[in-house]
């Protein structure tokens, strides 16, 4: 395992220094699933959930969530995103799978920012639906793929949920 850069010789947590890294096209996709009831899942498609359109509310919500990374997660840099596209696909009779893609020209990658965006966009669709279904799970955040920067490009071989792939 290589050195933790989110800390100092001393072990205190630090924010990584950026500044001398060159700025690249970076993009990351991560993925999330909310698992249902059937029937939950068959009013979410016909809108009859009472606080109104799941789907546009959760969209929304990863879309600001992203681009609040910083502001939640301890240490993340401020970024100005280019882009963020949050999809969702239903798959079989329970399951909502949603993905996010998030795109910068900046000196770090944006990770945190599509992990946190289909995060939000998951408890968005629990939040919506709980007065219906509290058997609701939120299950399978996941980096899917990430590129720019020194490391190079990650793409998840095998997913453990079908992921949507309208972004590739």
């Amino acid at each position: 395992m290589t050195d933790l850069t989110h800390f100092d010789a001393t072990g205190a947590p630090r924010m990584v220094d950026v500044g001398s890294k060159e700025v690249t096209s970076r993009l990351a996709r991560a993925g999330a699933c909310v698992v249902m009831q059937p029937e939950t899942l068959t009013r979410i498609r016909q809108g009859q959930i009472s606080k109104g359109d799941v789907l546009a509310v959760a969209r929304l919500a990863g879309i600001m969530a992203a681009k609040r990374t910083d502001e939640l997660i301890p240490l993340c840099h401020t970024l100005g995103l280019d882009s963020v596209d949050v999809r969702f696909e239903f798959e079989g009779d329970n399951q909502v799978l949603i993905e996010a893609c998030v795109k910068v020209q900046s000196r770090t990658g944006v990770e945190m920012e599509a992990l946190t965006a289909v995060s939000v966009a998951a408890l968005t669709i629990y939040d919506m639906c709980k007065s219906v279904d509290r058997t609701m799970e939120v299950a399978h955040i996941q980096l899917l793929e990430k590129s720019g920067g020194k490391s190079g490009h990650f793409l998840r071989e095998e997913s453990s949920q079908g992921a949507v792939s309208t972004h590739r």
